[in-house]
């Protein structure tokens, strides 16, 4: 994750020592300590899953947005490691989903900003086409549409070629999150094992 460092990341799962703990590798078992309270965390720039600890006496919700850059944080003691997706508990992979969408909503400029500049990977895939249902027709009605005049919000996509860009984009997040593509467009990969 070199250079590719979250800020602020929103919490999708807390977790009882015990499960956290044990789910650990054996090395770091002895590092982290038994009582604290584990959250899992996505990133909110590079979707980047986090497992951290919790400062003592400090409680959070789901969904709840943590700073988690260099510096006092006030909420989070420790970043534990990277996970993968496969690490989340089922109620976390649920609750990504939403998270997942709801930062794709609310970053609405960068999103359109992609749709209006996003070029060919390689000579015959076009990385528009990363976007699930989004074919090689699809493709030409987006460049075409977006010569005459950039796109300026989801609902002017949704008017001029007919896609809901926010289901899209959070559906393509979630695969890279899970590591379903060997492209990453918006989600940092993720790690080779869990760390």
């Amino acid at each position: 994750m070199k250079g590719r460092k979250e800020e602020y990341a929103y919490v999708i799962d807390i977790l009882p020592p015990e499960v956290a703990v044990y789910k650990l590798p054996p090395k770091m078992r002895r590092e982290f300590p038994h009582d604290a309270t584990y959250a899992h965390l996505v990133g909110e720039n590079h979707f980047t899953l986090l497992e951290v600890t919790l400062k003592k006496g400090v409680t959070v919700d789901i969904g709840e947005r943590l700073y988690v850059g260099l510096g006092t944080r006030d909420k989070v003691d420790k970043i534990v490691r990277r996970i993968r997706y496969d690490d989340l508990q089922p109620q976390g992979k649920e609750n990504l989903r939403v998270i997942i969408r709801k930062i794709v909503e609310q970053q609405e400029e960068r999103f359109i900003k992609w749709l209006n500049e996003a070029g060919p990977i390689t000579l015959k895939l076009h990385s528009l086409e990363l976007l699930k249902g989004v074919g090689k027709k699809k493709v030409q009605e987006i460049i075409e549409e977006r010569r005459k005049k950039p796109f300026v919000s989801y609902e002017d996509v949704k008017q001029r070629v007919g896609i809901d860009l926010v289901e899209l984009i959070t559906d393509r997040i979630l695969r890279e999150i899970a590591g379903e593509d060997p492209y990453y467009v918006f989600a940092s990969p993720p790690p080779a094992t869990s760390q």
